[in-house]
């Protein structure tokens, strides 16, 4: 996970941490059919844009996706990629979900996390399960 990648220019490691929301925080994540939609669709995504996934966990009410990417690619241009094309499919498989043209919200959330940091994340990104259940 934590190991320096090469291009025939460049050796990188660059991790991302993403949160992102659905629309008004509706709870359609609690789907099961939603929830393998977003999985599928994030696991094309990371063959096509040479993405390794180190975490993905989809929570009733947000996604946590923690990820090692090329350098070629800006923060923004993967969540755009990623929220484009998840909320895509969720809006012509399940158009209930699609709240005026689009799924999630505009707004996301994003971190880089080097060689320290990269464990303590992921356990973080695992751990949400236990916090969601004690807050309830």
């Amino acid at each position: 996970m934590n190991t320096y990648k090469s291009t025939r220019h460049a050796k990188f490691l660059i991790n991302y941490h993403f949160v992102w929301i659905p629309k008004y925080r509706k709870d359609f994540l609690k789907d099961p059919e939603v929830k393998r939609t977003v999985e599928e669709t994030i696991k094309e995504l990371s063959r096509t844009y040479k993405f390794d996934i180190l975490a993905l966990e989809i929570m009733p009410d947000h996604i946590h996706l923690f990820i090692s990417a090329l350098p070629r690619y800006s923060p923004s241009e993967l969540i755009n990629v990623i929220k484009g094309a998840t909320g895509r499919r969720i809006g012509q498989k399940f158009p209930q979900y699609k709240r005026k043209d689009s799924v999630w919200t505009r707004a996301y959330f994003v971190a880089t996390a080097g060689n320290v940091s990269s464990d303590t994340i992921k356990r973080y990104i695992e751990e949400q399960w236990k916090k969601a259940e004690e807050d309830e």
